[in-house]
């Protein structure tokens, strides 16, 4: 009788320590086992993703088989939103939090902090909370949010196989995914290309469709002897016509002057199925200027420009890239036939 009670004791006490042991090691800030699983395995059913940051920029994607959009089905970067999926797969635990850092991390990412929102199938699955990287850059400190569980310390993760932090990996900045191009089109689905030159009329230049046939105009003056094959060429260039970069530079009181000046061209280009897109370009200021095509010195920028694109979005344009498109005498003769009335 009496070894049958020291028994039941002995279990009763072993078992109490063994329950004050977890709770030792949970508040040591060794995490239990789902609140380490930070990766998804299966990222071909992750549908949307919530990215929110501290500076209270938000951005949401959406899959669309094998694309994705923002929720307004605008194009974005594929690339980072594959390189966000690689890191679900492949993050990785990498250790605790020295008991002494804790309360600085902890402030730290109370403040400064990338959440970031998966789902699966339409289901949210897991929260990131992603802070900044450790003294070594080798770890990032990282919370984890389950419908079941939510940590409230922090742990060092990293990417399998890779060195540096995770951080900027997500972003919800929705100017860093905007998508560059301006123009994909073939030539068949172009109806008509006006370029209207404000600072040197002489340089304003149409090209048109007409069933088969192509016109082009100088200043309003049919052009005698139009050789198809350069108008061609010219359209071709249309196929793919990228931005550089959005804008980081002006703030929106500057945007706001900007769009109120006169622009030194403007190209409408009109579809096949009607639509017209407008694009406003406006001379970039530059403290050391340059001289132009012409070899004219002027007090612009000669490599870059400021474009607004149609849906009002201003963005930074090589004339590199743009000349093909705005400097007709390129591929025109500029013998005008007669006015049109």
């Amino acid at each position: 009788m009496k070894k049958g009670i020291v028994l039941t004791v002995a279990l009763v006490v072993l078992g109490f320590l063994a329950f004050m042991a977890t709770n030792l090691v949970r508040n040591s800030g060794k995490s239990d086992t789902e609140l380490l699983e930070f990766s998804i395995k299966d990222t071909a059913s992750v549908d949307r993703i919530l990215i929110a940051d501290s500076y209270n920029n938000k951005m949401e994607l959406v899959r669309h088989g094998s694309q994705w959009t923002d929720q307004n089905g605008n194009c974005i970067m594929q690339e980072p939103v594959h390189t966000m999926l690689e890191t679900f797969v492949n993050v990785e635990f990498k250790g605790y939090i020295p008991e002494t850092s804790r309360k600085t991390v902890l402030k730290r990412m109370s403040s400064v902090n990338v959440k970031v929102e998966i789902f699966q199938q339409g289901e949210w699955v897991k929260t990131w909370f992603v802070g900044s990287g450790t003294q070594d850059h080798y770890g990032t400190y990282m919370l984890l949010e389950t419908p079941d569980e939510k940590s409230d310390l922090p742990v060092i993760m990293r990417v399998k196989g890779l060195s540096g932090i995770i951080e900027p990996r997500f972003f919800a900045d929705a100017r860093r995914w905007k998508c560059t191009n301006i123009f994909a089109l073939e030539r068949d689905e172009i109806s008509k290309v006006d370029v209207r030159f404000y600072d040197d009329p002489t340089r304003s230049f149409t090209v048109s469709k007409n069933g088969s046939t192509y016109g082009v105009k100088h200043m309003g003056n049919a052009l005698k002897e139009v050789d198809t094959n350069m108008v061609i060429r010219y359209l071709n260039n249309y196929q793919k016509i990228h931005f550089e970069g959005v804008n980081y530079e002006l703030s929106d009181k500057q945007i706001d002057s900007l769009k109120r000046q006169q622009p030194f061209c403007v190209l409408s280009l009109t579809k096949t199925d009607g639509k017209t897109e407008k694009l406003r370009m406006f001379r970039m200021k530059s403290l050391e200027g340059g001289t132009d095509d012409f070899g004219n010195d002027v007090p612009y920028d000669v490599n870059r420009f400021w474009c607004v694109l149609p849906e009002g979005d201003i963005v930074k344009c090589q004339y590199f890239v743009f000349n093909p498109l705005i400097m007709g005498n390129i591929y025109f003769d500029r013998q005008p036939q007669q006015p049109v009335q």
